[in-house]
């Protein structure tokens, strides 16, 4: 191990994907591997191969599929868990097993009904079985930023001893203060005797907006792994962000570290994951969000008219951002919207270019101003692949004193179909016209509409939730219309359910 060198371990395919409603396919999973490789990532977290064949499947194409980084898969201290991710790294060039359990005085009662020593017990024969299979095994002590130092320290021993080569110790609930994280990675440093002949690795959450602090103070305390997501995406408030600690590094060259992280590919692959998963970037995101580099401020805007450094301590192109950004309109060629898209890390087939630059023609007309979100929804849209049941047509009518009625033509696997019915308003109606023809019991868990940007031309999003035979189901859409996407967002979530 290098002394001052900062390992990326990169989870966004299983920590980040464990958010609802932004499970990727393996095709879309490879795409990721691929661009996390290019990035720079040491580690890629792959998945979690016993939860589920797709998990297990996604781990071994993905294994094929990149060279260099370590391939890594996540299981409980469960001989089986253990079993299973190995045969699916069988293709890895490097390959690592992350086996662990909770070590905290809460996960031990409550989660295991157990004690301390049987815990420790758990936790070294896990880690001896998985060195059955790898010569890599890292230890996670779940809950770590809630268990006691003492006790930790010796699980954290006992587990080297045992043959871990990382030990990862999560802040799981996302509770620790910086100061606290900090002095427990440091006691670590200081009480375990053979803590020299492993990696110690942090994995933040962001529960209380502190995850990035903590795995600074992690990493400063003597860490040199850090769990990281693209975007921050994680489950319940999302991981520490990959783009955060890599341009933290950079930024701070006093601190001496140093990272394998290629920073020009950090804002295209933001992109890209947020596109696959559906979950657009807030806008004041640090590093990412599209207001990161805009001033708005009178005496901000003069400050950095004089000179950039003043209110920009990053150069925009370190992450892949070109500030000399092309300006689309409706006069604007297939090259500009090729090149915009693909800035954004998505690259398009020369037809499906072409569906989509018609659609952007049709939304030009409509708006002022097309921005990079625009785009890239009506390039998820023409990127999810054949759908069996299309939207025809679809008219809907309301007004004052009025009730309000919807229409709308269907096409199912080439067959066409009609129907018609009022509602509470045009959206509701639209959607009875629709149950009309797709005779399922499905309902709608959750219905969100998102303005883009702003004004009454403005482009929105519909993600919509739905739930057919006990199984959740996710859709998306987006116009300017609202009832178009609304309708597309249900006809989405259908598609979905076909496919099963």
């Amino acid at each position: 191990m290098e002394k001052n060198r900062v390992y990326f371990f990169d989870t966004t395919l299983r920590d980040g994907e464990q958010v609802p409603g932004c499970q990727l396919n393996t095709v879309e999973k490879i795409q990721v591997a691929k661009a996390l490789e290019t990035l720079g990532v040491d580690v890629i977290e792959a998945g979690f191969p016993v939860s589920s064949p797709g998990d297990f499947n996604s781990v071994i194409e993905i294994s094929k599929a990149v060279t260099w980084p370590t391939i890594c898969a996540l299981t409980r201290a469960v001989e089986k868990d253990i079993e299973v991710a190995a045969e699916a790294l069988k293709y890895a060039k490097h390959g690592r097993i992350h086996t662990g359990i909770g070590t905290s005085d809460s996960h031990i009662r409550y989660k295991f009904n157990s004690n301390r020593e049987e815990i420790l017990e758990r936790a070294v024969k896990a880690v001896r079985y998985a060195r059955k299979f790898t010569d890599d095994v890292e230890f996670y002590a779940e809950d770590a930023g809630r268990t006691d130092n003492e006790y930790l320290a010796r699980v954290i021993e006992a587990v080297i001893n045992a043959g871990a080569t990382v030990v990862n110790i999560p802040d799981t609930t996302g509770y620790c203060l910086p100061s606290e994280y900090g002095a427990k990675i440091k006691y670590l440093c200081d009480n375990v005797p053979n803590i020299d002949k492993a990696i110690i690795s942090t994995h933040c959450h962001n529960d209380l907006g502190m995850a990035t602090a903590n795995t600074m103070a992690g990493i400063m305390n003597g860490a040199r792994q850090c769990e990281v997501t693209i975007n921050g995406i994680g489950e319940r408030a999302g991981n520490t962000a990959l783009e955060e600690i890599a341009m933290i590094l950079k930024s701070h060259r006093e601190l001496g570290l140093s990272s394998n992280i290629n920073t020009s590919g950090i804002y295209p692959l933001s992109r890209t994951v947020s596109n696959l998963m559906n979950m657009p970037v807030q806008p004041n995101k640090a590093i990412v969000g599209r207001n990161a580099f805009a001033h708005s401020s009178g005496i901000h805007q003069d400050g950095v008219l004089k000179n950039v450094s003043t209110y920009e301590i990053i150069d925009p192109k370190d992450i892949g951002l070109d500030t000399n950004s092309i300006v689309l309109t409706a006069r604007s060629g297939h090259a500009a919207l090729k090149y915009r898209l693909e800035s954004h890390g998505v690259h398009l087939s020369k037809e499906k270019l072409d569906k989509v630059y018609q659609e952007f023609l049709l939304l030009a007309d409509k708006k002022k101003e097309i921005n990079d979100d625009d785009i890239l929804m009506l390039a998820g849209a023409e990127r999810t692949g054949e759908r069996v049941v299309k939207v025809d047509w679809l008219q809907a009518t309301s007004g004052v004193g009025m009730k309000p009625v919807a229409s709308v033509g269907l096409d199912i696997a080439g067959e066409k179909f009609e129907a018609a019915a009022t509602g509470n308003g045009p959206v509701d109606a639209a959607i009875n016209a629709l149950r009309q023809i797709i005779k399922r019991k499905i309902t709608i868990n959750e219905f969100t509409i998102q303005g883009i940007s702003k004004g009454s031309d403005d482009c929105c999003k519909v993600h919509m939730q739905v739930e057919y035979e006990g199984h959740i189901f996710y859709g998306f859409a987006a116009s300017t219309d609202i009832v178009t996407a609304s309708i597309d967002a249900y006809v989405d979530c259908i598609n979905k359910i076909h496919s099963i």
